[in-house]
């Protein structure tokens, strides 16, 4: 019997034999996202992408079966800062290479034999969540089979981590992820995120830890559920989505791009990692329609 090892649910370290058990033990794949951008003296560059990559790579692990395709460097925006590379605007409604992209991903995914989609972008640009976000909709109606598109920290509001860049959480993470990755003693050098000492001294290993532990629990809670999920059950996560998405497209036509995630902190809206691996989707929908008339 063939042991799966860690660079053996990695697709691209895989023998085809290798591929073959991974797939029979469950046959979900894992797809991480990011961008190569500045992240502050302190953090790696590619932070966005090798924390969504490991992220996925643990959850496997956790799960005991699945694959982990090799993480996508390039997405939407990016800070006008030094070795960043800026694919497409984050302002723009239009989006042309990521969305198509992904599209092709997820069909050929599908034509090989998945039978779940597990989308996770370390990059958090409002558009990229978006286009994510509402790629695995239009995918999981197309397919038949369900796709989940998010940030993964959404995986972890309840926890306290509402999203950064490479400010506490981004930080912390990385720190757990990859610690030979953060240099904290040179944050010092840094203008903007050296400015005083809020990251320096808010930032942890342990609290890294307690994110990661969270979203790495919830991310296998999913492979291991979504395959089995039947057409009532899809129907009902889509809308649960569809509805996020309206949400906040909503929220940048009337007022601005960040409108909606202005109103996760202190909302009901935290929940929506534990109602997610709990199929509670239709309780989702309705946070997220509660959230979008705040906007309007």
């Amino acid at each position: 019997m063939t042991t799966v090892h860690r660079d053996e649910i990695q697709w691209e370290r895989m023998l085809p034999a290798e591929f073959r058990a991974a797939m029979d033990k469950k046959p979900v794949i894992f797809l991480p996202l990011g961008t190569v951008e500045w992240h502050g003296e302190h953090n790696a560059l590619g932070l966005d992408s090798l924390k969504a990559h490991e992220l996925c790579v643990q959850a496997v692990h956790r799960l005991g079966g699945g694959v982990v395709h090799p993480p996508v460097y390039g997405g939407m925006g990016g800070l006008d800062k030094p070795a960043t590379v800026i694919m497409e605007g984050e302002h723009a409604w239009e989006n042309h290479l990521l969305r198509p992209w992904l599209e092709t991903l997820c069909y050929e995914f599908h034509r090989i034999g998945f039978k779940a989609i597990i989308m996770v972008t370390g990059h958090y640009g409002h558009n990229q969540q978006i286009v994510v976000r509402e790629t695995a909709v239009r995918m999981s109606e197309r397919l038949g089979i369900p796709v989940f598109g998010s940030p993964e920290y959404w995986l972890a509001l309840d926890e306290g981590y509402l999203g950064d860049h490479a400010g506490i959480g981004e930080t912390s993470l990385l720190w757990h992820l990859h610690p030979e990755l953060v240099r904290m003693d040179r944050i010092k050098d840094d203008p903007d995120y050296g400015a005083d000492d809020v990251i320096k001294d808010g930032s942890s290993q342990a609290l890294g830890m307690r994110y990661a532990d969270c979203i790495i629990e919830r991310l296998a809670s999913l492979a291991e559920q979504m395959p089995s999920w039947q057409e009532e059950r899809l129907y009902r996560y889509i809308r649960s989505e569809r509805a996020i998405v309206a949400a906040q497209t909503r929220g940048w036509r009337h007022i601005g791009p960040w409108e909606f995630w202005r109103h996760i902190g202190g909302s009901a809206f935290v929940q929506y990692g534990q109602l997610l691996v709990d199929g509670e989707f239709e309780a989702i929908e309705q946070l997220a329609r509660t959230l979008g008339r705040e906007e309007g």
